[in-house]
């Protein structure tokens, strides 16, 4: 299984580099090389520190899921695990993205039925909390595109309804058991759908909707650092927090956003930051995703190659414990 893990990583990594090469061939690698060059270089400690940041925030968040669902796990052990899942942003669908529960199975033996609750409420809850911060700007800045923006605010908004009602969410249960082939689940969905009631209860949910919110702010904030760093004097805060929240939406459908969240960023700075250049908008974008997407990949990958030198994720082991999912 973490052989798996790691070709999809690599598959990613591949894909990217090809993207950003593509990229920089577009744009013209000298006057992309001149516009890097002149780039302030005493922005970048805090533009990585912003994004460290964003990682220390969700992992709190992750942290605080698991316990809300009694899961208990030596807090290095789950960093190393929270660490290894951001490899995991840039695989197919992000089907990837379920190597944390699956990790913490194999350090604690707590069913996927218990984990993976988790991992679907800080996914949900990061994706509601950047529609929110696109929201804030998107009639001033993209009028046109705010029909759809709220209409996938509205989805999520519907399904955290829908999960808060108990009667429906187990009368849906229920009624998909009743479906050849799928009675022998109906108790593991019953399972998962109790966890998430735990994690999306209104203190858990507003708790880690602000955890969110603040994160994902302090990356729109280093996008900000980039385009000042450039000397780009038509960029302001919100503008670059509606680009960085809008990019990483329009992108969600590709594993890690990858090339669609970098392309948006580019051509959004074009029609919305007066004065900046072509080179200047790629050159942002590259380093944008070079300390938000890029940077958690590789701290990822670090991660994911401990994990699976460790004898504690062999599948098999006599000695570990497991739980059927």
């Amino acid at each position: 299984m973490i052989a798996r893990f790691r070709r999809w990583a690599l598959i990613g990594v591949a894909m990217g580099a090809l993207l950003y090469l593509g990229f920089s061939l577009w744009a013209g690698i000298p006057a992309l090389a001149s516009e890097l060059s002149s780039f302030r270089l005493s922005l970048l400690l805090p533009i990585v520190g912003l994004s460290l940041a964003n990682y220390a925030l969700r992992f709190a968040k992750w942290s605080y899921l698991l316990r809300r669902l009694g899961v208990r796990i030596d807090t290095r052990e789950n960093a190393s695990i929270f660490l290894a899942g951001l490899a995991m942003t840039i695989t197919p669908g992000k089907a990837g993205e379920l190597l944390k529960p699956y990790l913490v199975r194999q350090a604690t033996g707590d069913p996927l039925t218990k984990t993976v609750p988790a991992l679907i409420a800080e996914r949900g809850t990061d994706a509601l909390a950047v529609v929110g911060l696109a929201a804030i700007g998107v009639t001033t800045y993209f009028a046109e595109g705010a029909s759809a923006l709220f209409a996938v605010g509205g989805v999520c908004v519907g399904g955290i309804l829908f999960l808060s009602s108990r009667t429906l969410s187990l009368g849906t249960i229920r009624a998909m058991g009743r479906i050849p082939g799928l009675a022998k689940i109906e108790g593991r969905l019953e399972e998962l759908y109790v966890g998430m009631r735990t994690c999306l209860a209104p203190v858990p949910l507003a708790l880690t909707l602000v955890l969110s919110a603040v994160a994902w702010g302090a990356e729109a904030v280093g996008y900000w650092l980039i385009l000042e760093g450039f000397g780009v004097g038509g960029a302001n805060l919100s503008v670059a927090t509606f680009l960085y929240a809008f990019s990483s939406i329009a992108g969600a459908p590709s594993p890690g956003g990858l090339g669609v969240a970098d392309a948006a960023l580019q051509e959004g700075a074009l029609h919305l930051v007066a004065g900046i250049t072509r080179p200047q908008a790629l050159g942002a974008a590259l380093l944008c995703r070079l300390a938000t997407l890029w940077l958690g990949v590789a701290l990822g990958a670090v991660a994911l190659l401990r994990h699976g030198a460790s004898g504690t994720i062999d599948e098999g082991r006599p000695d570990s414990k497991r739980s059927a999912a």
